[in-house]
Parts: C-alpha cells; structure tokens; sequence
C-alpha cells in the first residue's frame, strides 16, 4: 500500500512571529508554483487574539529551503461586521474565465453565540497578491448548509465543469460532545454559480464525525481526498482518507490515509489541514502539526 513519507517541517514562524498579524500559527499551507523548484505557500497566522490572516513563504520544494519569508500579511482578517472579521483561513486555488481565484472560510464569532463560517472568494492577482473578490459571503448558510461552512477546494474537470468539496456543520454536538461537521459537495459549470448536493464523504459517529480541509486528487484509477476528521472520542485531530470512482460517491478509507502522528516532535500529538500537490512527478502533501499549525508544517512525499 502506498504511504507518506515525512520529510521534516518545512516552515514554523520565528518566536515574536513577524508581524502583529502574524504573530503565531503556520495553518492551511497552500502552494503556488513560482518558478522551477520554488512555490510560494501561503497561510494562516494568528494574532494575539487569535483573528487569521493570510501570510506566505517561498521555499524550494525539493532542497526544502527558505527562499522568503513575507513579512506582512498578504490579506488581513475584516472589519467588525464583515464575515471574516475573525479570521480567514484558507482552501486552494482555481482558474474560471481567466482569472485565479482563492476560496477561503471566514470566521464569525458573534458575542455570546457560537463561532461559525461562511466561504469568501479571493482574487489572486498576476502578481501574486490577493484582493477580496466581494464584500459578500461567496457561499453561506442555506437550507443545504444551515449553520456552518468551513474550508472549500475546487477542482476543474477534464470537461470543462468543476466540483467542490467543502465542510458543513450538522450539528454542534452530535450527543458525544463533538460536533457533526461533514463534507458535501457541489458542482458547477463556470466556477462562479454552485449547485449544492450535499452529503459527498460518509461519515461515522465515534469514529470520523468532524472533518476539516478536504483535499482531492486525481488519477486514472479514480479520485483521493485526504482531510483531517476528529473521532468523537476525545482525539485530536488525524488526517483520513476516502475514495472515489466518480467524485460523486465516496467511501471512507480511514486506514489508507498512509500518514500518522509522529513518535516525538513538531507533529506528534495530532497532524491536520492536508495539501496534496503533484510536482516534477512525485506526489506531496503539506500538512500540519501539534496546536493547530502552531508549529507550523511540514511535507511529505508519496511512495
């Protein structure tokens, strides 16, 4: 069976951070191919009241070095009222009709209610800067989803169309304490209008209930999202596996996942928030460790 094969921490933000708003946290890692063997990662970094915004590095990926770290963010948690006035935390990219565009969730976390999130849309520029594509959630709560969004990806299809997968909270509490967060699905045929259809990834309760950051990949034999999944137990947070045929219809394959916990170290008590990525002919995954990427991440090879 195939497996991943840790190639260390990539990246952890000096301690003092880098900026104000970027105080501390490495979460969500997103590459964009720069140039050659160097990708610009942008992520999630925190504040001291812990509001995300979106800073970035360029490292080469194959002597897995630093080229750059980016000192100010690359764009900032909003204004109070807006749906990303706590933070913004970020899915992947996709090209629709010539332009580049990163979907991102936005946090609220209103005064005495419940945290919850819409998915905003990004425009990433020629340049590599982002410019928020409207002041209005790009998809919020509705019958399909009626509490809470979280972390999107968009792939195009060879057709022409696209699909998402995205988070979607069921429930706060699903009756063991964890909530019942799951991942659904839409399709579109332009990238800009979504058609919601719900339940995509089976889930189970006390075993794989509160799922987070789904990525997909793509090979001749089907489809393979990893994401990160809590139990309902008591866990923290494991990265899982499932399976396609058709993107449509999926089936858990929690023991296919091929990356666990380390022994000691950086990502030893719970690995999240995968990225996997194809470059030069070899298969990566970012991902991160221990707090949330407060440790920042790390990378990985498949064998």
């Amino acid at each position: 069976m195939n497996a991943w094969r840790k190639l260390g921490r990539l990246y952890g933000l000096p301690d003092g951070g880098l900026h104000p708003k970027l105080l501390s946290h490495a979460a969500n890692p997103l590459p964009v191919l720069l140039e050659g063997d160097v990708v610009r990662i942008f992520y999630s970094s925190r504040d001291k009241d812990n509001r995300s915004s979106v800073g970035a590095v360029d490292i080469d990926i194959m002597n897995r070095s630093v080229v750059h770290a980016h000192k100010t963010p690359f764009f900032e948690y909003g204004e109070k009222g807006s749906f990303f006035e706590a933070g913004v935390s970020i899915g992947n990219c996709y090209e629709a009709g010539g332009n580049t565009y990163m979907l991102f969730m936005g946090w609220q976390n209103p005064e005495g209610g419940h945290w919850r999130g819409d998915v905003g849309r990004l425009r990433v520029n020629p340049d590599l800067t982002l410019s928020l594509d409207s002041a209005q959630p790009f998809m919020g709560a509705d019958a399909t989803d009626p509490i809470s969004l979280s972390y999107p990806w968009v792939i195009k299809n060879a057709n022409g169309s696209y699909s998402m997968w995205y988070g979607s909270t069921q429930s706060w509490d699903a009756g063991n304490g964890e909530m019942l967060h799951v991942i659904n699905g839409a399709s579109s045929s332009d990238g800009h209008n979504w058609k919601r259809e719900g339940l995509a990834v089976p889930y189970q309760l006390n075993a794989a209930q509160a799922f987070s950051r789904p990525t997909v990949a793509q090979d001749k034999d089907g489809y393979k999202m990893w994401f990160s999944y809590r139990s309902g137990k008591g866990e923290t947070y494991r990265i899982g596996c499932a399976t396609s045929s058709n993107g449509k219809k999926w089936e858990l394959a929690l023991n296919q996942s091929g990356i666990d916990v380390s022994a000691s170290g950086w990502d030893s008590e719970m690995i999240e928030y995968p990225f996997v990525f194809d470059h030069k002919g070899q298969r990566f995954m970012l991902y991160n460790g221990n707090g949330y990427g407060k440790t920042g991440f790390g990378l990985a090879v498949y064998e």
